[in-house]
């Protein structure tokens, strides 16, 4: 069939091929992480507190007197909030993960055409250059505790456990010591390279369906007797008046972070971005959105966005540079809705 009959499927969307549970919390001993026992869940609470004014003011309501007026009326707010009791000093944070198969393999398409040559273009892929760059860095982030998000900034020490699980049994487990690793350049430390090498041959091989993948990852974050730690944060769309301003996601009565949080995490291996000189590496998103900067990096007029790239590469047959190409198939490994509206 001639290329230049294919256009792009209206119907075409690719389910995620990393798949992560949600990450739950529990308390205890730094000195006690080698044992199952005696770590306790994270429940979260409420707790109110007096504020004051801080935000910018507008012109107008800058004179003194105004300013006054409103300083005596107390800003009352309702927050959830989450700790370690005051006779632990680590967080312990864990999920599972799976690796499945079938990058490129659409879950639905409603073109065969599109279908037949997008998975040929894919395998091309595969067959050229595999997963092995891809999954080094999806390694990396497991070794570096990224998806602790916040959680890691200003702890003492940082320990990740990776377990390869067959038949509900341990098979395979690497330690990391995740600030040793560093977030901006996705290299791990000399001493546990080899480690990072066998993960993601691991994961190379899930992505390849070479293997059955489920990874059980456990971090132990010594941050510090009594002090707060930092589960997602709902997004609650109407709020009631009075109601709490602040509202941390739980699973039964258990602080965690969101699934989709930690695949973020996980994915944020895009260095190949315009201008990422310097920048550090952001989650792979079809148009390079970093939604806490406002800004999207791949825009769609320099057509480095995935939807150009991708349409080049299939359609037209212009093969992409080899980072984009690792873009592209990342973005698949995502997975979402991509079909053409028209």
């Amino acid at each position: 069939m001639a290329t230049d009959a294919i256009k792009t499927a209206s119907v075409l969307a690719f389910e995620r091929k990393l798949d992560p549970s949600d990450a739950l919390f529990s308390s205890g001993s730094w000195a006690q992480r080698g044992a199952n026992a005696g770590w306790q869940p994270i429940a979260v609470r409420e707790k109110s507190v007096r504020g004051t004014i801080s935000n910018r003011l507008r012109t107008k309501d800058q004179d003194p007197a105004k300013l006054d007026a409103a300083i005596e009326n107390p800003n009352l707010q309702t927050v959830d909030v989450a700790a370690l009791p005051a006779d632990a000093d680590t967080l312990k944070v864990q999920f599972t993960l799976r690796v499945l198969g079938g990058t490129g393999e659409p879950s639905a398409c409603n073109d065969a055409a599109y279908r037949a040559k997008l998975l040929a273009t894919v395998n091309g892929y595969v067959t050229q250059q595999g997963f092995a760059e891809l999954a080094r860095r999806y390694a990396a982030n497991l070794a570096n505790g990224r998806f602790l998000w916040r959680n890691r900034i200003g702890a003492e020490q940082v320990e990740v456990r990776v377990v390869h699980l067959q038949d509900g049994k341990a098979a395979t487990e690497w330690t990391f010591q995740s600030l040793d690793h560093s977030l901006l350049k996705l290299t791990s430390h000399p001493e546990d390279e080899p480690a990072v090498v066998q993960l993601a041959s691991l994961i190379e091989a899930g992505l390849a369906g070479k293997s059955h993948v489920l990874l059980q990852v456990t971090a132990f974050v010594r941050v510090g007797a009594g002090q707060e730690v930092f589960p997602s944060q709902e997004l609650i769309l109407e709020r009631g008046r009075g109601g709490k301003s602040k509202t941390l996601y739980k699973v039964g009565e258990v602080a965690a972070i969101h699934s989709q949080k930690i695949g973020n995490a996980l994915r944020t291996i895009d260095t190949w971005y315009p201008d990422a000189t310097g920048n550090g590496p952001i989650a792979v998103e079809p148009y390079g959105s970093v939604t806490t900067q406002g800004k999207a990096y791949r825009q769609p007029k320099e057509k480095q966005d995935f939807y150009n790239l991708l349409d080049a590469w299939v359609i037209k047959d212009k093969v992409p540079p080899l980072e984009q190409q690792h873009f592209v198939v990342a973005t698949l490994i995502r997975g979402g809705v991509f079909g053409d509206a028209g």
